[in-house]
C-alpha cells in the first residue's frame, strides 16, 4: 500500500464533524483496533473546505485518543498521509495522521475566523 503525504496547509479550514471514536477491528467481538505499539486507534471525521467550495468529509485514523476535540471545533492535523487501497474488488483512499489537536479559539480569532 503506497502512502502519500498530504499538505494540510492546502486543505483550508479543517473542522471536526464527528468526535473521536475508537476504531473496531472485529464487529462480532467488538475488539478494538490497535497500532503496532499496542495503542488503540481512533477515527475522527473532519470536514475539509477549500476556497469557499463545497465541503468534503474525510475520516482520519490516529493512534491514541485525541483529547479536547469536540464536534464543530476547528482542528489541526499533523502528519496526514493518504493510502490508496484495493480489496475484494473494492477500492478507496484512507487517511492516517500523527496527531489531531484542537485549535485554540484565540488562534482562530487572530486569523479572522474560519472561511
Amino acid at each position: 500500500m503506497q502512502s502519500i503525504p498530504v499538505d494540510t496547509t492546502r486543505l483550508g479550514v479543517l473542522r471536526c464533524a464527528i468526535a473521536p471514536e475508537v476504531k473496531i477491528a472485529n464487529s462480532e467481538t467488538q475488539e478494538v483496533k490497535k497500532d503496532r505499539d499496542g495503542n488503540p486507534v481512533y477515527t475522527v471525521a473532519v470536514t475539509v473546505r477549500q476556497d469557499r467550495r463545497r465541503i468534503s468529509v474525510i475520516e482520519i485514523a490516529v493512534s491514541g485518543e485525541p483529547t479536547g476535540i469536540e464536534e464543530g471545533q476547528i482542528v489541526r492535523v499533523t502528519g496526514l498521509t493518504a493510502f490508496v487501497w484495493s480489496m475484494d474488488g473494492r477500492h478507496g483512499v484512507s487517511f492516517r495522521a500523527d496527531a489531531i489537536t484542537p485549535v485554540p479559539a484565540a488562534a482562530v480569532q487572530r486569523k479572522g475566523g474560519d472561511t
